[in-house]
């Protein structure tokens, strides 16, 4: 016979004195998510994996992930066009060579124009 989950979580939430709709903005979830949640019509599949990982592992929830900081990564700023180019996959020959010259497009068609007068 096969157990069936039932949710404790409107338990536990009653006893943090947490509303429904205080619990969701805590998870960042929806209040109808959460609702789902305490029935039992949704997501009791993924905290029974998550159960039976920390089981298996003799771990608490907490140590199965790691908080990385991220941060460092997303505060570099490209230093210059190419960088751009490089960072959106875009890099064009005419480009780098136009910037490494130090003249725009625009500059470089003035040339061109000012050489056919």
């Amino acid at each position: 016979m096969k157990r069936k989950a039932k949710p404790r979580i409107a338990f536990l939430r009653e006893q943090a004195g947490l509303t429904q709709l205080e619990l969701s903005r805590l998870v960042g979830v929806t209040e109808s998510t959460v609702q789902n949640w305490e029935s039992g019509r949704t997501g009791i599949n993924h905290i029974e994996r998550v159960a039976r990982f920390c089981k298996a592992l003799n771990c608490r929830v907490e140590d199965l992930l790691e908080y990385v900081d991220n941060s460092s990564n997303s505060d570099a700023k490209p230093s210059s066009l190419s960088e751009i180019h490089d960072l959106l996959g875009t890099n064009e020959p005419s480009l780098e060579k136009n910037e490494k010259s130090g003249l725009t497009e625009e500059a470089q068609s003035n040339n061109k124009s000012n050489i056919s007068l």
